[in-house]
């Protein structure tokens, strides 16, 4: 399996605005498959760029009167601090607005002309006769023509992933100005993609296992019975526009969708160049393969368009071996939203001082080799790192390294015993399969089997109680070997996560003093140093700051309307929240202690009119609370439900007894007109778990 030559390339960002949390998983998701295939041996150029062309930068460049190249190079000046900062580790990043894009895009133009794929046709299109210009796709919406869904894109749909042409949109309004567009003649270059030849080759490409089965329905869905659900392909875009003029065209520019892939390959050149590689002949050869990972909003382009070009366009061009689609990622199920506090910046992560793998980790735990959606939930995020990467992994190493280093000047003894030699042969037949597992993109099931792996080298070191021979005489030995087993194993774990916490794996080298560079070679420790702190948990504050909304920037200059409106709906929403204020912070939440509880006892109280006695049951032991709910409920209709408490509230003393806490209850603002009504869990909860 060693020895393959692979180009690799994730999807280009676009270079108006910063990282997001999709950008690093996707990142993510291609930087452990390619340590993994280093690790194997094998060869990878892994490349990327900024997409830096289009009129969205060209109008935001124009909004705050600066350059296009001045707004692209501001942007890419922000790359570095997240791919360093979560070790996302790519040979080469470029941009399209490059030589090396511009010369490629109008090659592979000139080769598809001379092959009879390019058409010069005359079209209406819409323009803005405020903004003087014709519109791209995506500043025009309207009601989709197919399935009727509102404050959908000139170009396709979000709802039900129709393609079609802006002028087939209902109700069109410019997103620019808010105009109604007018249809206005010009002159357009189409790539011929219902072109019988297109349609024939595109056929037997996404049936032949380059894609994942959803991904090849999908693509067969798109082609049509008999081909005709293809569409020809508009590439060209009229002036203003940033981006790579079209030869012998003047005014007239590539459409960025046209140039805005070939960038993997600009960027490819580019680093060629610098390593002194022919690029033609490393594309050339049969043995090179080309991988993209991309979202499963970009499949269309990627899928269809992107084949199609390169196979037509011939030597030395070649299309992907395949394309690997990953979904999108959600926050509680739901997709991210900044105003509603569901939004993960990256960047925010690493100025808190959150550890990157510990998000890498936690991606990866949920990434397989099926388009599925990564849901980001803060409680599963402090449960799976503390209890895999702290409670299981680096457990086994901070409870053996030191007697090593104290007691034995920090040497390992090879004679591992019986015990010993089957827990490291159980971890080492287990390797294969979990190589297989990355390289098949199933992380997530890689580590499982890690982590259960982990879990048996924790069961022999607590079957074998160092703490407990280290305070036997004449068991210097057997400490030394069971020390060493576990040490040892926990080598050959770190191997295995090397792909996917290269951060706490650069510390884990410097400790046992080896090199996890390669998944094959046999480890043979003999010397650690002394123990360093590998690992922090996670902590719920950290969490909860994660997730707090920034303070609001001021608006960018604008034309006094915009001003007026934004002013306007500032306002508003300040009357709106003025009810909530004083705000609360995370912190001050978290200072409540919520508790499940089960009534196990309620009755009423002699001589009190509101008052009902409760004990309540929290897993570990009862309390009483006197709640004032006896207008609400009879006590015997409340035995055995399930509530929930404030379980850190000091005790009460009451003329009826002391009351330990306060059970939860809804009503209106006067608590009279509708009566109260005691909180109920989920069914599944159980008494003592922390609501949060």
């Amino acid at each position: 399996m060693t020895g393959r030559r692979i180009f690799v390339t994730t999807a280009l960002p676009y270079a108006n605005a910063p990282f997001h949390i999709g950008h690093i998983m996707e990142y993510t998701q291609a930087d452990i498959w390619v340590r993994y295939q280093r690790m194997r041996g094998n060869t990878v150029y892994f490349v990327c760029a900024d997409d830096a062309h289009g009129a969205p930068i060209m109008l935001k460049a124009e909004d705050e009167g600066i350059t296009p190249q001045e707004l692209v190079a501001r942007v890419a000046a922000t790359r570095p601090a997240y791919l360093d900062g979560f070790h996302i580790r790519f040979d080469h990043w470029h941009t399209t607005d490059s030589p090396e894009n511009t010369f490629l895009a109008q090659d592979i133009y000139r080769k598809l002309k001379a092959a009879g794929f390019i058409e010069q046709r005359t079209i209406e299109q819409f323009f803005d006769p405020v903004k003087q210009m014709f519109l791209p796709d995506r500043y025009i919406k309207g009601e989709c023509p197919r399935c009727g869904a509102a404050d959908q894109y000139g170009d396709n749909c979000e709802a039900c992933g129709a393609v079609y042409a802006p002028t087939d949109l209902k109700h069109p309004k410019s997103a620019l100005s808010g105009a109604t567009p007018v249809l206005k003649a010009s002159e357009h270059f189409f790539f011929r993609l219902s072109d019988p030849r297109c349609v024939a080759f595109l056929r037997e490409w996404t049936g032949d296992d380059r894609l994942q089965p959803q991904i090849a329905n999908k693509a067969n869905e798109w082609l049509g019975a008999g081909g005709d659900g293809l569409a020809d392909w508009d590439i060209s875009r009229d002036a203003p526009y940033f981006g790579i003029p079209i030869p012998d065209a003047p005014g007239k520019y590539f459409y960025v969708w046209l140039d805005a892939p070939i960038g993997y390959l600009a960027s490819l050149k580019a680093h060629c160049a610098k390593q002194g590689i022919d690029m033609a002949a490393l594309l050339a050869d049969p043995a090179t393969e080309q991988v993209h990972f991309i979202g499963k909003d970009i499949v269309y382009f990627h899928c269809l368009f992107w084949p199609a070009l390169l196979h037509f366009a011939g030597t030395p061009y070649r299309t992907p071996d395949r394309v690997y689609v990953h979904g999108f990622v959600t926050v509680g199920g739901e997709k991210m939203s900044k105003s509603r506090g569901t939004g993960i910046s990256p960047l925010r992560y690493l100025e808190l001082g959150m550890n990157p793998d510990w998000l890498r980790y936690y991606l990866a735990a949920k990434m397989n080799a099926a388009v599925e959606d990564v849901d980001f939930t803060g409680e599963d995020f402090i449960a799976r790192v503390n209890s895999d990467l702290v409670g299981k992994y680096v457990n086994i190493v901070s409870r053996c390294a030191g007697f090593l280093t104290k007691r034995f000047d920090g040497r390992l003894t090879h004679d591992f015993g019986a015990d010993g030699l089957r827990l490291l042969d159980t971890l080492r037949e287990a390797q294969t399969d979990i190589g297989l597992a990355f390289d098949g993109r199933e992380f997530s099931r890689a580590l499982r089997e890690i982590m259960a792996l982990a879990d048996r080298v924790n069961e022999y070191v607590n079957a074998n109680a160092p703490w407990v021979l280290a305070k036997e005489a004449g068991r210097e030995a057997d400490l030394q070997r069971v020390c060493s087993v576990a040490i040892t194993a926990f080598a050959e774990l770190s191997r295995m996560l090397a792909p996917v916490i290269p951060g706490t794996i650069a510390k884990v080298e410097a400790l046992l003093g080896v090199s996890f560079a390669s998944w094959d070679l046999s480890l043979a420790i003999e010397r650690i140093n002394p123990y360093a702190h590998l690992m922090t948990r996670i902590e719920e504050q950290q969490v909860g700051a994660l997730f707090e909304l920034p303070a609001a920037a001021p608006p960018p200059p604008s034309s006094p309307q915009r001003h007026a409106q934004h002013q306007q709906k500032t306002e508003d929403k300040m009357q709106t929240a003025s009810q909530w204020e004083p705000f609360i912070s995370i912190d001050d939440f978290s200072k409540v202690d919520l508790r499940i509880v089960r009534i196990a006892n309620a009755e009423h109280v002699a001589g009190a009119d509101k008052l009902l006695k409760l004990t309540l049951d929290l897993g570990t032991e009862t309390r009483t609370v006197f709640a004032g709910i006896k207008s609400a409920y009879d006590p015997a209709t409340l035995v055995g439900r399930l509530t929930v408490m404030v379980a850190n509230l000091a005790p009460r003393k009451m003329k009826f007894g002391l009351s330990e806490g306060m059970v939860l209850a809804a009503s209106d603002p006067d608590g009279q007109t509708s009566g109260l009504f005691l909180l109920s869990p989920d069914s599944g909860a159980q008494p003592g778990m922390r609501v949060k």
